[in-house]
């Protein structure tokens, strides 16, 4: 059973050696909450959801569109062949927008809302008829130890300008790139990224879970290591918490990456971002790496 909360959540997933933990704040300045967080661990799911539209059709919207990328990704696949990570993850995605823009007609109230949506699938690799790691629907690899030839096994899905940042031995990296007109102009070079971060502009973005019928996801493979951290987050922190100091934070979690020490970083960034202005709700959701991956 998926999980959906709006307090913090952790737990070790031994079946996917990765450890999380969650957190959404309303912040200080909105009524309302309009972030989702939410987990599916034994398939090893996770997904981050910045709703917006009136009332409260924003909430409804990244309700809506986290369950049901979950629930898609836990069902189980029809027929005999399992179906590539990748194959998954967007279906999923492609559902969530889907349920998301059926609502948006339903009524008036629900005209326009749609959501941001950045996920992460874990699809670790498993034994091959020769005792060999390989992936699902995949032939097992000839090289069991190296990072290079072995399937990847960390997916990771985005539309909108909700971020997925990894910090690998004390360097964080963004993963993702916004889905918004200021990200659009600083590839074009109209503007920097510090006039982009100042930009009254910078809350709009050109993609969208459910503002159209289909809906194109960014979906990238990675190769996870031991002692990874992979930082989902709404804009409400990104915006108010600089590179600088979420590595500040990141780097004050033990090696050890108990679920505690994740939920105090989580608590930690959610401060950072409070203490900086709070101008919007905040949803942080931080998976670890275990350090035994490299035995899967």
């Amino acid at each position: 059973m998926y999980l959906s909360l709006r307090a913090v959540t952790s737990r070790i997933m031994s079946a996917n050696h990765l450890i999380y933990a969650m957190l959404t704040h309303r912040g200080r300045v909105r009524h309302g909450n309009e972030d989702t967080c939410a987990a599916a661990p034994e398939i090893g799911a996770f997904v981050v959801c910045d709703g917006m539209g009136g009332a409260a059709a924003g909430e409804i919207a990244s309700n809506l569109a986290a369950d049901t990328f979950l629930a898609v990704l836990s069902s189980p696949p029809h027929g005999e062949a399992q179906p590539k990570p990748q194959a998954r993850l967007s279906a999923a995605i492609q559902a969530a927008n889907h349920a998301v823009y059926q609502q948006s007609r339903q009524s008036r109230q629900f005209a326009g809302m749609g959501t941001t949506l950045v996920g992460l699938l874990h699809a670790p690799l498993v034994k091959g008829s020769n005792g060999r790691p390989s992936a699902p629907g995949r032939s097992p690899t000839n090289h069991t130890n190296s990072r290079v030839t072995d399937p990847p096994t960390l997916w990771l899905g985005h539309v909108g300008d909700s971020r997925c940042y990894r910090y690998r031995r004390s360097r964080l990296e963004q993963l993702t790139s916004d889905h918004s007109l200021v990200e659009e102009q600083v590839r074009a070079g109209q503007i920097t990224q510090e006039q982009a971060a100042e930009s009254p502009m910078r809350n709009l973005i050109t993609r969208a879970i459910g503002s159209q019928a289909t809906v194109e996801p960014e979906i990238q493979s990675h190769h996870p290591r031991p002692n990874d951290l992979y930082l989902l987050a709404s804009d409400g922190l990104t915006h108010e918490v600089t590179d600088g100091e979420i590595v500040e934070i990141l780097a004050a979690i033990p090696k050890s990456l108990s679920t505690a020490a994740l939920t105090t970083a989580c608590e930690a960034l959610i401060t950072a971002a409070n203490r900086n202005g709070g101008n919007d709700n905040i949803t942080v959701l931080l998976v670890a790496v275990a350090p035994d991956i490299s035995r899967v």
